[in-house]
Formats: structure tokens, sequence, C-alpha cells
């Protein structure tokens, strides 16, 4: 799962990302509005499962980026992360369109416990465990269960079965899935995703992956 962390502060920025990381996270760290605002512009916001956003940015304050995303109609989830805990201000950030607000100093396992929380309700989700019909995707432990059976999958094949599932019933782009996979480097080549969802239409049944010719794929139930 791939986060865009909003953050100023040099040392608690670099001590977010290496949580995120030790948590199976990759991200993108920027430290102002301006960066924040381009990185999700357009398609470009897709890649991102959540942002983490503090709210004492440099070049302007973390509410107005949150509203701005909002009035864009930007349905990214948001989490902010800040040391402001007066209750008018929480208030303001879950008005704004905050999914959720964390104080810092926050535990590593809590923070990642949130994001997996917030991602999987934008989802449609209730719980981490996610139920597209026979297939049961348990996001914590990384294992996939068909008719109570375990079935073994790579970890880029459990990335690529993930991402379809964080869209059930959409059409996800192949561009979009390729970059998934390799979220900081040049995305995936097309012919190696393919080989992926070959792989997971073996191990889970042909008919349980869609191809959307010229554009992408999609699961479903």
């Amino acid at each position: 799962m791939h986060l865009l962390l909003v953050e100023d502060d040099l040392d608690l920025g670099a001590d977010v990302q290496r949580a995120l990381s030790a948590a199976g996270f990759t991200s993108e760290w920027v430290r102002g509005v301006k960066p924040a605002l381009a990185m999700t512009a357009g398609e470009d916001a897709g890649r991102f499962a959540c942002a983490l956003l503090d709210l004492g940015l440099p070049d302007g304050d973390g509410l107005r980026l949150l509203k701005q995303w909002r009035q864009a109609h930007l349905t990214l989830p948001v989490i902010v992360l800040t040391a402001r805990d007066a209750l008018e201000t929480r208030v303001a950030g879950l008005d704004a369109g905050a999914d959720d607000y964390v104080v810092k100093p926050v535990a590593a396992e809590e923070l990642a416990s949130r994001i997996r929380a917030v991602t999987r309700r934008a989802g449609g989700y209730a719980t981490a465990v996610w139920s597209l019909g026979a297939l049961r995707i348990d996001t914590a432990r990384r294992e996939v269960m068909l008719e109570d059976r375990l079935v073994p999958l790579s970890p880029k094949e459990f990335l690529v079965l993930a991402e379809l599932a964080r869209r059930p019933g959409e059409v996800v782009a192949k561009h979009r899935l390729a970059q998934a996979l390799s979220p900081l480097a040049e995305p995936m080549d097309f012919g190696a995703l393919e080989w992926h969802i070959a792989n997971l239409r073996r191990k889970l049944g042909e008919s349980r992956i869609l191809t959307t010719r010229g554009v992408g794929y999609s699961v479903v139930e």
C-alpha cells in the first residue's frame, strides 16, 4: 500500500517513513502544501491509498489543504497527524473531511492500524479481512483464502489482488496497477503485470479477474 506523507519536520518525517516501511507500507514524503497539491493533481492521486497530513506546514495550513482536496472532490482517505490536540481543532479537521485525526506522538502499531482502517472503509470493507464471495483477503496477515483453502501467492501477486480488491467491481487501469507494484521506481513492465494476472487467474479461477481490453482489470465476486 502506497501512502503520501505531508510533514515538514525532518526528524519526525524520517521517523514516520521508517515506521511505515517496517509496517509494510511504501510512501512518498513532501514538506509543504504546494508539493502536496502537485502530487495529488489529476490521476496522480490514484496511486496513493491514504494521506497522512500535518497541519502546521511552512507554506500554508494543512487544514486549508484538506479543504482544497475535498472541494476538488478528491476522495483519497486522509489521516490528520498533528500535535494540535485542542477539541475545536479536532472537530474542525474531521468536519473538513479528514477520515481520522491522530495526535502526535502515536505508536507505530496504532498508526498502521488506523491506516488499514480508513483504507478498508474507503473500499467498503468493515474489517481487515476483505470478502469477495468465496474469496477472502486478510490484509493484516497478507493471506488469501478461497473456499476456506489457503492460496499461496507471491508478494507481487498479493499486491495486484489487493489493489484490485481495494476497488471491487471497478476497472483499474494497467498503468495504475503497474505503478502500485513499483511505486518508488519505474512502473512495472506491462508484460510482467500480465504474467502476475495470469498466475492469479490460475490460482483463483479464470473468471474472477476480468479484462477490459485496452484499459485494465477488475476483480469480481
